[in-house]
Parts: structure tokens; sequence; C-alpha cells
């Protein structure tokens, strides 16, 4: 080989070794069919499944709330007959010669154990019973509607029209004011303590106003009316002169009216001062220096040195046992055939 050769081939670079080709890699073994079905059809088993789970539960929770609403059919029958039992066996034992009593306690209103609704009919019956020589009306109250008040003043006039030879006798013992007056001034004598509130022969009506403090805040009212007076004892807008003139007016025609029961109910033995009728509250030693009261005496005391029937029968209204459980029974029975409602499809509510 000659020099010219041999440095061409020193000046070419080197050629790399040639890697053996790679071995084809096996074919992937191809998925039977049936395992593609299965898989396919896995979801659907799922919510079948979940499906008839619910289905169970919801066959068990109508299960159990029929279960719940027999017992509570069986329970309401049983304390319906237990009331019946006890109140047939209470009217129709004889309970002897006694003074009957009738409590009016806490504010005079529309809903509560001072309403006229609670009051007269407890009153009707002390009244009605062959065996009451008389009635106490023991009176704890501030006072409250005078409407509720003028209702019962009435009612007690009129059963001492129907019934002349039972006379009905009021007993204070911590507050009888207001409202609660307007009560006693129609009874035939008012017994009182020493210490007792008595009085306050008056009419007010409050409220509060917010214009000065909307003025403050930047807060604008926005009242739209359809009449002038419309917006009347509104406390979110100014009060005009006219709408003050004529709620004073009111307070003193209802004050006139309160004012003419007492004059009525107490007659000659009302000593009246310019303070009689001014709102003021007296003890009760004062009350009966003014004519407000009689004397001093109690439930017991007036029924054994006065009505001669030491024995007092309660004749006010108020709920027993038996009336308690089914109230509460029926807001729970109430509350949980709601619930069932609720969770009911509405396909089955036909």
């Amino acid at each position: 080989m000659s020099n010219n050769e041999s440095e061409n081939q020193q000046d070419k670079p080197p050629v790399p070794p040639q890697t053996p080709p790679s071995p084809p890699s096996p074919p992937s073994p191809s998925i039977p069919a049936s395992v593609r079905e299965d898989k396919k059809s896995g979801w659907e088993r799922d919510v079948l499944e979940k499906l008839a789970l619910f289905a169970v539960k919801e066959q068990r929770a109508r299960r159990r709330w029929g279960i719940f609403f027999r017992i509570a059919i069986l329970v309401v029958i049983v304390l319906g007959a237990w009331m019946a039992f006890t109140y047939n066996k209470t009217e129709s034992e004889p309970l002897g010669t006694h003074t009957a009593l009738v409590e009016i306690k806490g504010a005079i209103d529309s809903e509560g154990q001072g309403s006229a609704g609670v009051v007269i009919p407890a009153l009707d019956k002390a009244f009605a019973a062959s065996d009451s020589v008389g009635v106490i009306l023991k009176i704890n109250s501030p006072g409250g509607s005078p409407v509720q008040a003028g209702m019962i003043n009435d009612e007690i006039t009129r059963l001492r029209k129907a019934y002349p030879k039972k006379p009905i006798y009021v007993v204070v013992e911590e507050v009888c004011a207001s409202g609660g007056y307007y009560i006693a001034a129609a009874a035939d004598k008012i017994y009182v303590n020493k210490a007792s509130l008595i009085g306050s022969v008056g009419v007010l009506m409050d409220g509060f106003g917010f214009t000065g403090l909307m003025d403050k805040l930047g807060v604008e009212r926005r009242l739209l009316t359809a009449g002038e007076n419309k917006s009347f004892l509104d406390p979110f807008s100014p009060q005009s002169p006219k709408q003050r003139e004529y709620a004073q007016s009111m307070l003193q025609e209802i004050h006139q009216q309160f004012i003419e029961v007492v004059r009525q109910g107490r007659g000659a033995r009302l000593k009246e001062t310019p303070d009689t009728f001014s709102g003021l509250v007296w003890t009760g030693s004062k009350a009966i220096e003014l004519g407000l009261a009689d004397g001093y005496g109690t439930v017991d005391s007036v029924a054994r040195d006065v009505l001669k029937a030491e024995d007092v029968v309660d004749y006010t209204q108020t709920e027993n046992l038996s009336e308690r459980v089914l109230k509460k029974f029926g807001v729970a029975f109430g509350a949980g055939f709601a619930k069932t409602l609720m969770s009911t499809p509405l396909s089955t509510l036909r």
C-alpha cells in the first residue's frame, strides 16, 4: 500500500459498530368479548344494586312510620278516654257546700290566662255550681287590655244579676292595677293586704320614634299610603300634631269609660280626690282609706269568715296533665307526619 492510501485511511473517522436489530415484540393477547361485556355492564349492576338498596330502605321506613302511626292513634284514643272519664267523674261527683275560686294571674290579654275567653267560662261554672255559696276572684295582675278587662267586668255584672244570692269578692295579694282593677271594680267587695298595690286608674299608649336616629344614619323612610292618616303612629315617621291630638282623644275616651266603671262599682264607698283617677298606685291600706278597697283578707279568711264556707274549690281553667301531653304529642305527631309527606315520592300522593 502506498503512502498516499495509508494517509487517506488515517483521515477517515472510524465507523461505529452496527447494533443488531431488536427482535419484534410479541403481539398483545386479545381481550375476550365476554370480559369486555362484563366491564361495560359493571356500572349498570352498581346502579341496580343502589336502587334496590334504596327501595329496601324506603320499605323499612314506611313500615316503621306505619307502626308509629298505629301506636300514635292508640295513645290518642287512650288519652281521650282518660280525659273523658276524669272530666265526667269530676262533674258528677258532689262537691258539697264550698267557696268557688277563680284566679287571674299575670297580664290581661287576648291569649293568656287573663283573657276573657279563659276567665269568663270559669266564672260561669263557679256561679252555676249548685253547692257554691259565693265566688272569690283572686287577682294578681298589673293590667293589660281594656277590651278584655271590660268583657270580664260586663260578665261579672251580668252574673251578679243572674245569681243575686251569690256574692263575688275580689282578693288581691300582690298587685291589682289598671286593667286588673277595672275587673275588680265589678265585685261586691275587694279585700287586700296592707302592702298590696291597688289602683292605677288610667290609660296609656306607648311606642318609640326613630326619626332622629334615621337622620343621623342617613336612612330615608319611603312610605306610601292611601289615606292621609294610614301611617298613624308609625315609629319611623314624624308625629303630626293632628294625629297626636286624635290619639289623646282616644285615650281620654277610654279613661272616662274606666272612671265610670269604678264609680259605678264602688258607689258611695269611693272617696274621690284629684288624684283618684290620675293613674297613681296606692298601697292596700291607703286604698281602703280612699274607698278603692273594703278591708284586709286572704282567700282562706274570706271563705271562712265572710262566706262561711271554708272548703275552697278552684274553678280556674288550666291545662291538666292529659291536655299538656296531648298538645305536645300533637306537635310531635304533626312534625313526623310532615316529614313523612316530604320524604314520600310525589307519585304516591294521590
